[in-house]
């Protein structure tokens, strides 16, 4: 499990702008004009045409893509009743989750009000604005009742996440694992732990994918819920059994076909799961610590198919599957509410995805070839980019069909398409990247251990399951920088180039330098001495296998551990020269630049090798490469060195390398324009292909061209990538910060998975 230390989360929060998000203007704003368009008197028109037709609010205003996420902090996570301000920071958090996930914007509105008709009150005085209200939460049995009256009294999207987000995800896994089991839904046994609000929303949706009421048995932390007892609220005494009276959990889970776990950690024996019927199904639903874990369920019996809440198992029932595209298909067809229908348009279009090809970016993510619908497979994985433009076209047709839509969607493709490109691409990359690296993480050699941003960096990405770090330098300099900086690297091991310990590897190292560079000016004596420096003997590490990877470069000459990986590693077989790439992480997606660091003056032949060089390193990625070419001319419009050597290079490609997408010599507004190439330049093999790759004619040009976009228009570099090398050597940026450095490890451990 992740973990994340208290001063961690209060410096993600608080670090730069405080919080997690703003508000942007979506219009020009730089002239008068645009201010006098944007309010008074231009601001008029909308307003009075609004008054005229209120639907038009969807046409002027962010109405139509405006959700409210509204608590009052009374049942916060496993945190309880903290209050409305202290729920503020949750309530941020969902927010941003509706926009990467599904492009919707958010309010959060934090009301200070316990009571139920204030709080109703409050809700519909401020309804107006919005386009849907996700209730988050607010605590049993008062939810069910704000629910209940805010869907009857409001005219738009209302859904309370924490009662119906993990009854929509789970009721889709249950379908799942009964079909996979042999398993009628008509016929299971049920037995919930738990009957809170989702536990109580789970059971009822249960009942409308085809389960019976009188299959299910729930327990709260009192007992079995039972017609005898006299403290059940209405949505208990539903449940309520008049059956036999179980004495305990262990009793009630004897021959059960299927287990659900909505209360909290190690509940659960594995004598209990033994207790189970054959092929049993097992939702351990508590966070952070299921009922029972994962291996330990495993362990008890194979037959069993198991889902939890956690990312590091098979099958997690996560929130995030759901709710940000059930909104998105409301909203997107303006319906009056949620209902049951759209609800079970979710759940079956969720339960149908997983038996879908799964594509390679999530195998990828996961570090697996074949991902599919099994025991370990029956819901769709969190970031599997198909959820957007299946579910909510589901819930946006349910929606219609049940006649709560106000608008009528009758191109399905064309809206389909439109749901994709609501999609900020910019953090699909290292998401998916950041999961393959943890499906197997590599030991990552920290050359500059001494350094505290480093460790910091080392300790995040050990916590975070991403590397297995090996710290390099003085031993006693590193312990007193972990300890005086409250880092938690105690089972970090140290090695120190130049203690005694390591005289025996150092003397082993530097004979095998010997071998290496004894025609290039070594004598053994200075091999064996230049093993004392960190970085030659880290890249010996590598090498021989002592490590994976290795990190330097944070505090050097970039040139420095460059030669050195090169003395010692070398390049791959069939590379004529080493390259330098940087990942732009920008709103259309990661662009790949090279070369931006290491050849100044590429001459043809040099620029068909880094281009060559640069479209596998981005298939690493699992990325088809569409490559241009840049220069200051477009297809011979003006003759030089620059624009003859890049053409010339273009024709070899197109030659030599017949599957490679790629054309040139082009100008990068050409590049990344598309209207403007198809218009200008319609025979291009670029048209409609959306470049993603720009290789530049020299290292000037590059450089320039990647810190311009880093500092002028934000964007995330990740880099610099060396790509040539036998073995991963990554250099790191000077003064790069820890954020950035753990992308570089996480690119370092992506590198030595291909590698192996």
């Amino acid at each position: 499990m992740n973990k994340f230390r208290k001063q961690d989360a209060l410096d993600y929060h608080a670090q730069g702008r405080p919080g997690k998000i703003e508000v942007v203007p979506t219009k020009p704003h730089s002239s008068q004009r645009d201010l006098s368009l944007a309010y008074s008197p231009g601001v008029a028109e909308p307003c009075l045409e609004i008054a005229q037709n209120p639907e038009d609010v969807y046409k002027y205003t962010a109405k139509g893509n405006l959700v409210a996420v509204i608590s009052n902090g009374t049942a916060v996570l496993g945190l309880g009743n903290i209050g409305p301000l202290a729920s503020k920071p949750v309530m941020e958090g969902k927010g941003l989750l509706f926009k990467i996930f599904a492009d919707i914007d958010v309010f959060d509105i934090e009301v200070d009000s316990s009571e139920v008709d204030h709080f109703i009150s409050t809700v519909k005085a401020i309804s107006p604005t919005f386009g849907g209200i996700n209730l988050e939460d607010i605590k049993s049995p008062e939810c069910f009742e704000i629910e209940r009256r805010l869907k009857e009294e409001l005219t738009i999207p209302v859904m309370h996440d924490d009662q119906h987000g993990t009854a929509i995800i789970s009721a889709a896994a249950l379908i799942n694992a009964c079909e996979i089991a042999g398993k009628d839904l008509g016929k299971i046994r049920i037995l919930i732990n738990g009957a809170g609000a989702a536990a109580i929303s789970c059971a009822k949706l249960y009942i409308s994918v085809g389960a019976k009421k009188e299959h299910i048995l729930m327990f709260d932390s009192k007992g079995l819920l039972h017609t005898k007892r006299n403290d059940l609220d209405e949505q208990k005494k539903f449940f309520a059994s008049d059956k036999i009276n179980y004495n305990s959990l262990a009793e009630a889970m004897k021959g059960v076909d299927v287990f659900v776990g909505l209360s909290k950690g190690n509940m659960v024996s594995q004598e209990m799961v033994k207790s189970m019927a054959p092929k049993a199904i097992l939702f351990a639903l508590a966070n952070p610590d299921p009922e029972i874990s994962y291996q330990e369920a495993r362990a008890a019996r194979k037959d069993i198919i198991i889902a939890t809440g956690r990312s590091d198992n098979p099958n997690q029932v996560n929130n995030v599957i759901g709710f940000p595209f059930i909104f998105r298909g409301a909203l997107d067809v303006r319906a009056t509410q949620i209902n049951e229908a759209m609800k079970l348009a979710a759940v079956y279009s969720i339960a149908a995805l997983a038996k879908e090809p799964v594509p390679e970016s999530v195998n990828l993510a996961y570090d697996t070839k074949n991902i599919s619908f099994g025991a370990e497979y029956i819901i769709p994985k969190p970031i599997d980019f198909r959820l957007i433009s299946t579910v909510a076209p589901a819930v946006a047709r349910a929606a219609i069909e049940s006649g709560v839509a106000r608008f009528k969607i009758t191109d399905w493709e064309a809206y389909r398409e439109q749901l994709n490109k609501r999609l900020g691409l910019d953090n699909k990359l290292i998401r998916t990247i950041t999961n393959k690296a943890k499906q197997n993480p590599k030991r990552v050699l920290f050359a500059e251990a001494d350094h505290y941003k480093i460790l910091k960096a080392a300790q995040m990405v050990r916590d975070e399951g991403i590397a297995r770090p090996i710290l390099l330098g003085n031993a006693e300099h590193i312990r007193a920088i972990i300890k005086e900086n409250n880092l938690d690297l105690e089972d970090v091991p140290i090695v120190d180039p130049r203690s005694e310990e390591e005289e025996e590897r150092r003397n082993k190292f530097g004979d095998l330098f010997f071998q290496k560079r004894k025609r290039r000016g070594y004598t053994l004596f200075e091999a064996r001495k230049i093993m004392r420096e960190r970085t030659y003997f880290g890249a010996m590490m590598v090498e021989t296998g002592a490590a994976d990877a290795m990190i330097s470069g944070l505090t050097r000459k970039y040139s420095d551990p460059i030669r050195t990986a090169l003395q010692i590693i070398g390049i791959q077989e069939g590379v004529k020269r080493v390259a330098g790439m940087y990942i732009m992480n920008t709103k259309q997606g990661p662009f790949f630049f090279a070369d931006t660091t290491m050849n100044v003056n590429p001459d043809t032949q040099n620029l068909v090798d880094i281009a060559v060089l640069t479209a596998n390193s981005v298939r690493q990625f699992n990325i088809i490469p569409r490559v241009a070419l840049l220069s200051y001319s477009n297809f011979g419009s003006a003759d030089g060195e620059v624009p003859n050597k890049v053409r010339d290079a273009v024709a070899i490609l197109h030659k030599q390398y017949p599957g490679l997408i790629v054309d040139g010599e082009m100008q990068a507004n050409f590049a990344l324009n598309n209207d403007l190439l198809k218009e200008q330049f319609p025979f291009s093999d670029l048209v409609d292909k959306k470049v993603n790759t720009l290789i530049f004619p020299n290292l000037a040009s590059g450089n320039i061209a990647y810190k311009l976009m880093q500092e002028m228009a934000g964007t995330e570099a990740i880099g610099p990538i060396l790509i040539g090398l036998k073995k991963p050597v990554h250099v790191l940026q000077l003064g790069s910060s820890v954020r950035e450095i753990v992308n570089m490890v996480t690119i370092a451990v992506i590198d030595a998975q291909a590698k192996r």
